[in-house]
């Protein structure tokens, strides 16, 4: 891997909330000038084997997910989402919990669309699947369902308090995050804490709480997203060295769901090469 590399370990694709299917990504990433890209859709490895079919030469592929993750020790709980790269997608205890999490993220979606119904929205569950066309169901299918409503004008407005932000905001049947870490860890994979300092997603986790996953087998941090300031980002990277983690750069791309792209930020090769040595679990492709 040569230091100019261009590495993004964090896109989503149509098999959860992205809009691009997993073989037009991997095309997308090539044409961007990435050398490797992960593919860590919400919850679900079922993009890995369309992505893994589509790679074009010269395109490393990590396959990956985003795991729907809480931390207990505060109250209330403070959700966060997890970065799994390399793991064994067989591992029984593992797949058991992606599977209960995206049957929790239906019922949570029917709940919410149920509650835009009951205050005069019309919006049909039938929508909200046919944006999800068989992918993990989540709040930017529903954000898509208000859009062809005519009820707002794009997703930034439908993610407002008014809407999703808050006011049909329902909790996730999320998984403890140290039970996270080690079921990756035991399937063969690492992980990565996404977007940690992200205040404008809502709470975040002390740092002692990061002190403490590392202990439990933590492997980095994502530092360079874009959810995170310029001091964000040099904080989670000081904290990352202190912890002797890794600090990633991802785009956590999602198509037209979200105005970033491909590769806007990306990881160091050496932090890469410290992650696939790290993993025992399914090789880079």
């Amino acid at each position: 891997m040569t230091v100019d590399s261009r590495i993004d370990l964090h896109t989503h694709s149509t098999a959860s909330d992205g809009t691009v299917d997993p073989a037009d990504l991997v095309r997308q990433a090539a044409a961007a000038g990435l050398a490797v890209l992960a593919l860590t859709d919400h919850d679900t490895t079922a993009g890995w084997a369309l992505a893994a079919a589509a790679r074009p030469v010269g395109l490393t592929l990590i396959r990956g997910a985003e795991i729907s993750c809480r931390w207990y020790g505060t109250e209330p709980s403070i959700p966060l989402h997890l970065l799994g790269y390399l793991f064994d997608p067989t591992y029984g205890p593992l797949t058991a919990e992606l599977d209960r999490i995206r049957a929790a993220r239906t019922v949570r979606g029917e709940r919410i669309v149920d509650r835009l119904r009951a205050d005069g929205y019309d919006i049909s569950w039938d929508a909200v699947l046919g944006h999800a066309a068989g992918g993990t169901v989540g709040r930017p299918h529903i954000a898509q369902a208000l859009i062809r409503a005519g009820l707002v004008a794009d997703t930034d407005e439908a993610f407002r308090p008014e809407w999703l932000g808050q006011r049909y905001r329902l909790p996730k049947d999320d998984l403890d995050v140290f039970t996270a870490v080690r079921l990756v860890h035991e399937a063969g994979g690492v992980t990565v804490f996404a977007h940690p300092s992200a205040t404008k997603r809502g709470r975040t986790v002390p740092d002692s709480m990061i002190a403490d996953l590392a202990a439990a087998g933590l492997t980095g941090l994502e530092a360079d997203h874009a959810d995170h300031r310029p001091d964000q980002r040099a904080h989670v990277r000081r904290l990352a060295d202190e912890l002797g983690l890794v600090a990633t750069g991802s785009s956590d791309y999602h198509g037209s769901h979200k105005t970033v792209r491909l590769g806007e930020y990306t990881t160091a090769p050496a932090a890469y090469e410290r992650l696939i040595a790290a993993a025992h679990g399914v090789p880079p492709l």
